[in-house]
C-alpha cells in the first residue's frame, strides 16, 4: 500500500506534532534540535561521527551536542575502532532513544495518548502570579 500526501493529511498526522515534540523534549530534558537530529539518526540506523556532523548542518549550532547526547545515553557505540583495520567507530541511537521515537510515532498515530497526569513535568510548570 502506497501512501499519498492526501492520505497523510486525512490521518491528521502532523496536527499535534509541535505539542508532542515539546512534551518529549520537556520530559526527557533534551532540546528540540536534539530530538529532531535523533529522529534523523534513528532513521539512518548506524552512522559515523562525520555523518553526525553532516546531519547537524540544518540545525542550530551546538558545539557540545555530540558529547551531551553520548553522555546522556541517546547515542551509543555499535562498533569501536581498533586503530589498524577499523579506522573509525560506528554509532547508533540507543534503546532509550528508539523507545522515545517509537512512542512519539504511536502518539502521533493515535495509538497512545499523551500523558496528562498531575505528576507529569510537562503539565506541572504552572506559574503563579501575585
Amino acid at each position: 500500500m502506497k501512501l499519498d500526501a492526501s492520505d497523510i493529511r486525512e490521518m491528521n498526522l502532523l496536527k499535534y506534532y509541535r505539542l508532542i515534540r515539546k512534551w518529549a523534549c520537556k520530559t526527557n530534558n533534551i532540546k528540540d534540535a536534539d530530538l529532531e537530529l535523533l529522529i534523523y539518526l534513528d532513521c539512518k540506523g548506524r552512522f559515523t561521527r562525520n555523518e553526525f556532523i553532516d546531519g547537524t548542518y540544518t540545525y542550530s549550532w551546538d558545539k557540545t551536542r555530540w558529547e551531551r547526547l553520548r553522555k546522556d545515553g541517546w547515542i551509543e557505540v555499535w562498533r569501536h575502532r581498533n586503530r589498524t583495520t577499523i579506522k573509525y567507530s560506528i554509532f547508533r541511537t540507543s534503546f532509550k532513544c528508539s523507545q522515545l521515537i517509537s512512542r512519539i510515532y504511536r502518539i502521533m498515530l493515535g495509538k497512545e495518548d499523551l500523558p496528562t497526569s498531575n505528576r507529569n513535568i510537562f503539565y506541572n510548570n504552572k506559574v503563579i502570579y501575585r
